[in-house]
């Protein structure tokens, strides 16, 4: 069974900083890239970051360059975003991504508030 357990969303003040984790079970996690995406209320997710199986690519929305990284460690199975710099427009639910063979895994969001 596939799962993908996100945490570390929480209450941050601006200028903050939080990271957030994203456990993956049940698929060779290695061979997936691996996305960070957030969604607002009525809006469409927004992709923020995505890191490659082997981690050799990775890539971010231009409105996070520069404040947040993801990272993965293979041998435990586990993908971050550290977010640094928040601003209160990145207030949203943070969801982890995984695509393998052209499937595609959700796992459930963790809230992220940015506010004094």
């Amino acid at each position: 069974q596939v799962q993908l357990v996100e945490s570390g969303g929480g209450l941050v003040q601006p200028g903050g900083s939080l990271r957030l984790s994203c456990a993956a079970s049940g698929f060779t996690f290695s061979g997936a890239t691996m996305f960070w995406y957030r969604q607002d209320p009525g809006k469409e997710r927004e992709l923020v970051a995505f890191i490659t199986g082997s981690g050799g690519t990775i890539d971010y929305a231009d409105s996070v360059k520069g404040r947040f990284t993801i990272s993965r460690d293979n041998a435990k199975n586990m993908v971050w975003l550290q977010m640094n710099s928040l601003k209160a427009e990145d207030t949203s639910v943070y969801y982890c991504k995984a695509i393998r063979f052209a499937k595609t895994y959700w796992g459930q969001g963790t809230q992220v508030t940015v506010s004094s």
